[in-house]
């Protein structure tokens, strides 16, 4: 069976730099499933909805970890499920760059490493 790195983000891998490619490879083929857009009025019972069905998604690829980055309360629930799973869940480290261009201060981020959630 293929090992299979799950990216659940808003942030396409086929835009990684190449140290986040090939530490996202390490636990295998990656494979993008794009993070939903939240309504901010949604409720809790329809996060959890909403994060059962992201949850379903990503266990299709019955992934080795799961990098998963969003909006906190569906982050936090699908989080949780994958954990239960005893899936790796990894945030993406980064080191925040700022660079001035004329008057405006423009924010580069530049991916250190992977982080468990525990």
């Amino acid at each position: 069976m293929e090992k299979v790195f799950v990216n659940f983000t808003n942030h396409p891998s086929s835009d990684w730099g190449e140290k986040q490619t090939t530490e996202a490879e390490k636990y295998g083929k990656v494979h993008d499933i794009p993070f939903p857009q939240v309504d901010p009025m949604s409720t809790e019972q329809e996060i959890q909805q909403l994060g059962e069905q992201c949850y379903k998604e990503i266990m299709k690829y019955n992934p080795i970890a799961v990098l998963c980055q969003g909006e906190f309360t569906l982050a936090v629930y699908v989080i949780n499920r994958l954990r239960q799973k005893n899936i790796k869940v990894l945030a993406a480290c980064t080191k925040r760059i700022a660079v001035m261009e004329g008057n405006k201060k423009q924010s580069v981020f530049v991916f250190e490493k992977f982080r468990e959630y525990s």
